[in-house]
């Protein structure tokens, strides 16, 4: 059911006078759908670049207590605990978390829209107005939502695309929010990446940052199998650099598996597969 959604953007403003700013994350609240979710970077490194060093720590301090208020307020619409008699707006809700000032760190509005799928319509905000700005030398060809529609295709042929939720997996210093999901005894997270990039350095270091995020979120008390879905690069010079990466990737430490764009059709009969299965042990 395609509804009205609104969406607000978390922005770090340098010069109150001048208006300077960086969009940090997005926010998209749909009513209809009981939806109210946020999508943040916890990089700062662009901040540098442009005004000069800021406090990383706090920096992700910051941007992490905001998800994890707008989570809570999330949490409370679904709980029907939220509302009296009619549906706050999107700027009311901001304002429980970040009081409106004038603050570094504080939101926007950002505009309304119309989406049957707000996950996923989050996922394209984030990457419109945020991801594609966060490293100048890391030249995408193909971004995440590029390399997801190949998957999403077939999975929604197979009509468990709509099965699916965002499931945040956290430790004690660190939390992911992971877009796509669904529980069967333990949690099954689909994420997308793309090494569709310019150079071999880039790819290299995606791949260890993945490593790295991974092993952040290894000691999660959590139950979980981490699917990534594999982009390659469309030039055949960088193959080589993918089977690099591929080979970094090896060595995530948790529960994981690889599947390559061309393997899609098939993943999508694996997972339906275990879906008619988790289905019949549910009766």
């Amino acid at each position: 059911m395609k509804s009205k959604f609104y969406f607000s953007l978390l922005r770090y403003v340098y010069d109150p006078l001048t208006q300077e700013f960086i969009n940090i994350g997005v926010v998209l609240y749909s009513p209809a759908h009981e939806f109210l979710r946020a999508s943040f970077t916890t990089r700062y490194g662009r901040i540098s670049r442009m005004f000069g060093r800021i406090d990383g720590a706090s920096f992700r301090v910051t941007t992490n207590y905001i998800e994890r208020k707008v989570s809570e307020l999330n949490d409370r619409i679904a709980r029907g605990v939220l509302f009296n008699d009619a549906k706050e707006s999107l700027e009311s809700l901001l304002s429980e978390v970040l009081p409106p000032d004038d603050s570094a760190i504080r939101f926007a509005f950002g505009g309304v829209g119309i989406s049957d799928d707000p996950a996923r319509t989050l996922d394209e905000l984030f990457s419109r107005y945020v991801a594609r700005y966060e490293n100048p030398n890391e030249f995408v060809r193909r971004d995440e939502d590029d390399v997801w529609r190949v998957f999403q295709e077939p999975l929604r042929a197979k009509r468990v695309y709509s099965h699916f939720e965002s499931k945040k997996i956290a430790t004690k210093d660190y939390e992911y929010v992971f877009q796509r999901s669904w529980r069967n005894g333990i949690w099954h997270l689909f994420e997308p990446v793309s090494f569709d990039l310019s150079d071999e350095r880039s790819i290299l270091e995606k791949a260890s940052r993945w490593v790295g995020r991974t092993v952040s979120l290894s000691d999660s008390s959590e139950r979980f199998k981490l699917f990534l879905l594999l982009g390659e690069p469309t030039d055949p010079g960088l193959s080589g650099a993918f089977q690099r990466a591929r080979n970094l990737l090896g060595r995530i430490p948790v529960p994981r598996e690889f599947v390559r764009e061309r393997d899609a059709e098939h993943f999508a009969e694996e997972v339906e597969q275990e879906f008619e299965a988790h289905a019949v042990e549910s009766e």
